[in-house]
């Protein structure tokens, strides 16, 4: 599972990264994001690409809520071929690129664990994989898609997220479905990747801002 990355770069900077010609806006989107919150997500709009702020993660209501009770955001993709996600997999225009400085892993002890910061090396700007839709609760939400771990990462979790070298982007987000399924299934090479303990807690979130979706 990925439940907190970081975009350390102004929008103007993401955007010259990936190759966005539409003018850049101001966005609400903060440096961490967290499931639930919002985040910067490219996509492609008649064949340009534009930047926008969604919130991170698909609204799910869980059998036995309550009418009440708010969705739970579902911010990983397991496999693509599930009913949840094979629709939008198949079709480019659901398919979007989520612009990350660095993600981070819990490590520790329960109670105290602590954040293990991850990159890629000489890549201040990065990828993940991503599906986006429209829904009814949240406007437009997203999802990373999520693989097996590489050798560098796996002292830590036995997934990451599916990372992208900027000269796969447009394969991500024009190829065919057998193309996602293979980014789904290849290793990121390990000698990519850079890693970072510190003495973080992963509890210190922020408290929500009201333009952020809040879930039970």
């Amino acid at each position: 599972m990925c439940n907190l990355y970081t975009v350390r770069k102004s929008a103007a900077e993401v955007a010259a990264h990936f190759g966005v010609s539409a003018p850049v806006q101001q966005f609400n989107a903060p440096e961490e994001s967290y499931p639930a919150s919002p985040g910067l997500v490219v996509r492609e709009q008649d064949g340009v690409r534009i930047l926008q702020s969604m919130t991170w993660g698909f609204p799910l209501r869980l059998k036995g809520m309550k009418p009440e009770s708010k969705p739970k955001p579902v911010n990983n993709i397991a496999d693509v071929t599930k009913n949840m996600w094979v629709g939008l997999a198949r079709k480019p225009e659901w398919r979007c690129l989520i612009p990350v400085t660095g993600f981070a892993e819990a490590e520790g002890p329960k109670g105290a664990k602590t954040r293990t910061w991850f990159s890629v090396k000489d890549q201040p700007i990065f990828a993940w994989a991503g599906l986006w839709r429209q829904s009814a609760e949240w406007g437009d939400v997203y999802s990373g898609v999520m693989t097996d771990c590489n050798e560098a990462i796996r002292p830590v979790n036995d997934r990451m997220p599916v990372l992208l070298q900027p000269h796969e982007y447009n394969r991500w987000l024009h190829g065919s479905f057998e193309d996602v399924l293979a980014f789904q299934d290849q290793c990121f090479p390990d000698d990519l990747i850079e890693m970072r303990r510190t003495s973080e807690l992963w509890s210190k979130r922020p408290a929500p801002t009201s333009e952020a979706p809040l879930f039970a």
